[in-house]
Formats: structure tokens, sequence, C-alpha cells
């Protein structure tokens, strides 16, 4: 990489010294400019991409959930889901041994912790 800037540099001073100042000074600005592109497409592939596709697993998974399921809530409460209401995007979860019922946003359920024949099929390849 370092290599790349230096016969970046060279083949800049080297056109400077023919053709006047202007070719030095835009060459100085792509110079300046490649790391700062590289960086940004660095951050791009190491943190927003990760979190995006995870965010997308987060969604598809919510929006997969069926009556039945053992659910946790970011909260941290476990339970099981008895309802579930597209219109509000809320779901009803029965909790604990005396049955209470809880009404949660479905964006508050972080995992789904019943295993469906579909993600058994995918797990064995």
């Amino acid at each position: 990489m370092n290599f790349v800037f230096n016969h970046m540099l060279f083949e800049a001073s080297a056109a400077a010294a023919g053709s006047g100042e202007q070719v030095n000074g835009t060459a100085y600005l792509l110079v300046q400019l490649i790391p700062l592109v590289l960086l940004f497409v660095f951050l791009y592939f190491i943190m927003i991409r990760p979190q995006k596709k995870k965010e997308k697993e987060a969604k598809e998974m919510r929006d997969n959930l069926q009556i039945g399921d053992e659910v946790t809530t970011i909260g941290g409460i476990i339970g099981i889901v008895v309802r579930k209401d597209e219109k509000t995007g809320t779901v009803v979860i029965e909790t604990g041994g005396d049955r209470s019922k809880i009404r949660v946003k479905t964006w508050a359920v972080s995992e789904n912790n019943t295993v469906h024949d579909i993600q058994e099929e995918s797990a064995k390849k």
C-alpha cells in the first residue's frame, strides 16, 4: 500500500516538473483523499454492513413469530406467545406459573427460543 502512495507521489512530482503548479496541486489533493476514501470503505465493511445484516435477521425473526413460540424480550422476560397483533405491532406473552400475560411491542422481542423445522434444516447444512 505504501508503494502505491510513493508511486503516485513520484508521478505527481514528475508531472509537476513538466507542466506546472496546477498538476502538482491536483495530484496532492488526490493523494490526500485516497486514504480517506479507503477509510470509509473499510468502516462500511467492518461496521455498517454487519449491523444492517444483524438488523435484517432480527426483523425476519420478529416477523416469523408464531403462537406458542417461547421468546425473550429485551428486558429479559421469558414467555410464550399467546397472541400476535400485526395491526398494532404487539404480541401478548404468557409468563411464569401463574400464567400472567404481558403485552409488548414486537421490536421488544430479542430472541425466539423455539426451534422450528426450517431452522433445523438450515442448521444441518
